[in-house]
């Protein structure tokens, strides 16, 4: 048995996020149309397909800022469909939404308090010097507004406001967008980094190829259905998803 065969085993029987047959409509639109898919503890997983392909509403649905019209949403063994995003952060399932969402008119070391608001123990100071560790650049200018950040700058103060809730699955939803080549490299390799210290992450991209490039296992959404999903080495040699994706 291979390592990569000796973690699926041990992974088997600790799904934490479980999607079945996931549908959402906007008005008469429907924008997932029964999409299933699953997250085990310790994986990285990537959610691929172009743009409108259902991606970003699929995480909303997750989250609870979309009501989903059918299917069921499962975390660590529970139904969780149509709880609002406050109760899943307290349960550990915790979004770095499209988009970054940072506060700001607040620091950055207000913005990472924000994110253990929900926190009640001794450890907050620490877990915010773990996440300055991460990314060295916001501890550079930890009292610096976040608004006057650059958009890669404030990609990483997100990523880290959401360590700081100390997430049990963490869903990034298309990180890289909108950045340079240089901060997208940079974005990756703070996505791996993170992963390599154990945090279980559903990473929703466009960039098919660093997606994959990192990720355990994938799936393919297309026009809301998921149409493709394996290894995600298998998909990323797959001629389908490098024509469809890779340009090839």
């Amino acid at each position: 048995m291979t390592p990569q065969d000796t973690k699926m085993a041990t992974n088997n029987n600790q799904v934490l996020l479980e999607v079945s047959n996931l549908k959402v409509a906007y008005g008469g639109i429907q924008a997932v149309k029964g999409a299933s898919f699953q997250v085990r503890q310790g994986e990285l997983v990537s959610l691929i397909g172009a743009n409108g392909a259902g991606k970003t509403t699929t995480l909303k649905a997750i989250t609870g800022t979309q009501p989903a019209a059918d299917g069921s949403i499962r975390f660590m063994g529970q139904d969780i469909k149509g709880q609002g995003a406050w109760d899943l952060v307290k349960q550990g399932l915790v979004m770095v939404p499209e988009g970054r969402g940072t506060f700001t008119r607040m620091t950055i070391t207000e913005n990472l308090l924000m994110g253990a608001y929900i926190r009640e123990d001794a450890e907050v100071q620490a877990d915010i010097d773990k996440v300055f560790s991460i990314f060295p650049r916001l501890k550079e200018r930890a009292l610096q507004l976040a608004g006057t950040m650059s958009g890669g700058e404030q990609q990483m103060l997100a990523m880290g406001r959401a360590l700081m809730a100390r997430p049990k699955v963490l869903l990034l939803d298309e990180p890289s967008m909108g950045l340079s080549p240089i901060m997208v490299d940079k974005i990756f390799e703070v996505v791996a980094d993170i992963h390599s210290r154990g945090t279980t992450i559903l990473l929703v991209e466009q960039n098919a190829s660093r997606a994959l490039g990192l990720a355990d296992r994938g799936y393919v959404m297309e026009s809301g259905l998921i149409t493709m999903d394996g290894e995600a080495k298998a998909l990323l040699n797959d001629p389908k998803v490098r024509a469809a994706y890779l340009g090839e």
